[in-house]
């Protein structure tokens, strides 16, 4: 399990593009045949990724979380951004197809990653935090979400989101997760900006063209920055940084919280005509 520690709003206006990238990018998630994580000390997160192949991969634990087991202490969401695939969790088996989201509570002891097919496999996006309380673990497939239709195509931002591990969904305890789907003709997301200083946010970006990019605004709103962001690569937002972006061609990507509450619109707003 790799280590990242999160940079702060004083160091960061003078971090260099490297710096930036190396602090707040991850960009080796999703190798085949591979399960990998990384430990990031704000709110401590962890975030990974299972592509099984021929053989099921099984979660492991690790000595960064002094645990007997990986969920001993912590609960999961499971996003499957790729072929179909199958989930085990102490014995019982959830199929799932893309854009499937599946909550595993704290205690599970033995969860197993599976692809049904070697050649179009599985790409399980995984995001935990720590909880203090056991909810059960559950799936909601995707075509059983209600979407939330936003934006225009005036403003280039048309977008449908999709909750799925929150207050009203599958229930957790403090992980909130879900995903958006842009229109055709859009490429703006989550504009106007905001933060939300009580909650931290992580960004899979997925879907996106190999040769295309998504410019990833970042920084608090009178101090911003910007990364280019590759398919499948996650982007860390602390609570003071906003967490926009504009693609080169039409993506999606999943965002995921853990802080202080589960309320979604808990946000303070950061209008375009103030930001710098």
């Amino acid at each position: 399990m790799k280590l990242l520690q999160m940079a702060d709003a004083v160091r960061y206006p003078r971090m260099t593009t490297a710096e930036l990238r190396k602090t707040f990018l991850l960009e080796d998630l999703f190798q085949p045949g591979k399960i990998g994580f990384t430990y990031v000390d704000l709110d401590r997160t962890v975030i990974g990724s299972a592509v099984p192949g021929a053989q099921p991969l099984s979660l492991p634990t690790d000595p960064a979380l002094r645990s007997d087991f990986f969920l001993e202490r912590r609960e999961l969401g499971v996003l499957n951004v790729g072929g179909k695939g199958t989930v085990s969790v102490d014995g019982q088996t959830f199929a799932t197809d893309k854009l499937d989201c599946l909550y595993v509570g704290r205690g599970s002891k033995e969860v197993t990653f599976s692809s049904e097919a070697e050649d179009d496999p599985a790409a399980f996006y995984l995001l935990s935090y720590p909880a203090h309380a056991q909810y059960p673990t559950a799936m909601v497939k995707f075509a059983d979400l209600q979407p939330l239709h936003l934006g225009a195509v005036e403003t280039c931002n048309k977008r449908s989101i999709y909750k799925a591990i929150y207050a009203d969904g599958l229930k957790s305890c403090q992980l909130v997760m879900g995903f958006t789907l842009l229109e055709s003709g859009s490429n703006w997301n989550t504009m106007p900006p905001h933060t939300h200083f009580r909650r931290s946010e992580v960004y899979l970006y997925f879907d996106l063209d190999p040769a295309h990019r998504v410019v990833h605004l970042m920084g608090p709103p009178q101090e911003t920055r910007h990364l280019l962001v590759s398919n499948r690569q996650v982007i860390v937002s602390p609570g003071w940084s906003i967490h926009a972006g504009v693609g080169t061609s039409r993506y999606a990507f999943c965002w995921g919280m853990g802080g202080e509450n589960q309320a979604y619109d808990d946000m303070d707003g950061a209008p375009i005509a103030e930001l710098r």
